[in-house]
């Protein structure tokens, strides 16, 4: 994997599947699932998928609470396989 920005493609690339009617546009470090129009079924979807993608393995709960799509990116970079 190379870092931060192919995890941040992955996780475009999921909401686009998840979510297609979100705007890209609003797709933004600072932006929740929910303002992009994710219930909490989607939520856990996009969570799981990308973590599929990325060959991440941890408990949904480490993926609870977080504030933003930046905070998501993060959470995932730190729990990647080494």
């Amino acid at each position: 994997m190379s870092g931060r920005p192919e995890v941040e493609r992955v996780v475009r690339e999921v909401i686009s599947v998840i979510l297609p009617a979100a705007d890209p546009a609003r797709v933004a470090a600072a932006t929740t699932l929910k303002e992009l129009g994710a219930d909490s079924v989607d939520r856990v979807e996009i969570v799981v998928e990308a973590m599929d993608r990325l060959g991440v393995v941890a408990p949904m709960s480490d993926f609870s609470g977080l504030p933003d799509l930046d905070a998501l990116v993060d959470r995932l970079l730190a729990r990647r396989p080494v």
